[in-house]
């Protein structure tokens, strides 16, 4: 993907040689491919001065046009009230500012740029010697999709993974967390099928929609009695129920295949359905549990329990599902947990502490612009820090952000207790 926008970006400048054009675009898909990972080639050999002149006058034309906007959930959105906006040129647009600005994080004056900037934020300078986003892959973006994506990262043992699942299945399996996933998932996608029906009304989409209600409507089925209330004051069930043919998880699970298949096609809704999708793996293990108010209270509670004993049980650490089920239960939404330039792990000196980096591009250096891009940041760092610590790793894992911006002011603010380095982007 950056390799694309990147590529885009050269064949439209006219300040390259086209002699050079051909080696050059060949060298930077090899560069954002992921292939140069352990080259030792740098960025001043595969990028010329002339682009890099020619790319950071275009990025700072850019910057303030796009500096109402962001990609979250590999969606363009509005970052002020997180509107969605639809509109492919500028986020395209977007993609490549970001692709460039990758570059240019790669290039010796920015990293001389953050090397002075660590050594002011940081008094030990034990944090400033490692030369951070010093590889090709530490600079790419990364989407997480699994908690065994952050235990490869955090180099989490095969036993430490099993503690991970022990200590976190029982909490996020809940049954409130559960239905509040689904219906979380389900309610975002019918948004974004209203909107699809209004721009590009189809017949797939109008079933879709009317599924995505039903469905809605089935999961209230599922939402038990008011915790709150004490059991003597709950209603007395339906006496008569025909148990046998009471509904069960099964009947959400093929609604659900039936509005995947239904939207298979679009490629707007692709984020959405594939959350969906990884949800298919839950239901599929629970597809026998009743879910009826009508059963009485204390089979309620029992049926309850054995979707989390359930859950429990049959989703690993691979799981989208248990993933998404993490999400909801830390941040009360299912956002995929996005990395601009995803950054690495190393140790600090010999006491113990591993710093974990991750970093962000910013538009530019404005209080709204610059808190947004933190606080995103932030959410990714800490889930890191919630499996190290449910690992029971040994040693304190120090989080640490790092954000660039076309003539940004360097420095160095704190949140949440962690270091945001801010640093320059310039030639």
């Amino acid at each position: 993907m950056a390799c694309k926008y990147v590529t885009n970006f050269l064949c439209r400048s006219r300040h390259l040689l086209r002699i050079q054009n051909s080696g050059m675009l060949t060298r930077l898909a090899y560069y954002h491919s992921g292939g140069g990972e352990e080259s030792s080639e740098t960025e001043e050999e595969i990028f010329s001065s002339e682009w890099c002149a020619m790319a950071f006058s275009k990025m700072k034309k850019w910057s303030h046009s796009l500096k109402e906007f962001d990609l979250i959930d590999g969606r363009l959105v509005n970052i002020n009230d997180h509107s969605r906006i639809y509109d492919d040129k500028l986020e395209k647009k977007l993609h490549t500012f970001k692709s460039v600005a990758r570059v240019f994080i790669g290039l010796p004056l920015t990293k001389e740029t953050m090397k002075k900037n660590m050594l002011a934020s940081f008094a030990d300078t034990q944090f400033a010697e490692f030369q951070y986003f010093s590889k090709c892959h530490e600079r790419e973006p990364l989407i997480v999709k699994s908690l065994s994506k952050i235990s490869d990262i955090l180099s989490v043992s095969a036993q430490q993974r099993k503690v991970v699942r022990h200590n976190i299945c029982p909490q996020i399996t809940e049954h409130q967390i559960w239905t509040g996933t689904l219906v979380e998932i389900l309610n975002g996608l019918k948004s974004e099928i209203e909107v699809l029906i209004h721009r590009r009304p189809s017949k797939d989409t109008r079933l879709a929609h009317q599924i995505a209600i039903g469905l809605l409507k089935f999961l209230e089925s599922a939402v038990s009695y008011d915790p709150e209330t004490s059991s003597w004051m709950r209603l007395t069930p339906t006496k008569g129920v025909n148990t046998p043919n009471s509904p069960k998880w099964e009947d959400a699970l093929e609604m659900a295949m039936d509005l995947i298949n239904c939207l298979s096609d679009e490629e707007d809704l692709a984020i959405h359905v594939s959350k969906l999708e990884g949800m298919k793996e839950g239901l599929y293990q629970i597809r026998e549990v009743l879910i009826d108010k009508n059963i009485g209270y204390k089979e309620i509670r029992y049926q309850e329990h054995l979707v989390q004993k359930k859950l429990t049980k049959n989703l690993g650490l691979p799981s989208q599902c248990l993933f998404t089920l993490l999400l909801y239960y830390l941040y009360g939404s299912v956002e995929d947990v996005e990395i601009e330039v995803r950054g690495g792990v190393h140790a600090i000196g010999y006491g113990g502490k591993v710093c974990l980096y991750m970093g962000k591009i910013l538009t530019v250096d404005e209080e709204k612009v610059v808190w947004n891009g933190v606080k995103q940041l932030d959410k990714a760092l800490s889930l890191f820090k919630f499996v190290w610590e449910s690992a029971g790793m040994k040693g304190d894992l120090v989080l640490q952000g790092h954000l660039w911006c076309v003539g940004a002011q360097n420095r160095s603010i704190s949140y949440r207790g962690n270091t945001y380095m801010i640093h320059e982007i310039n030639l």
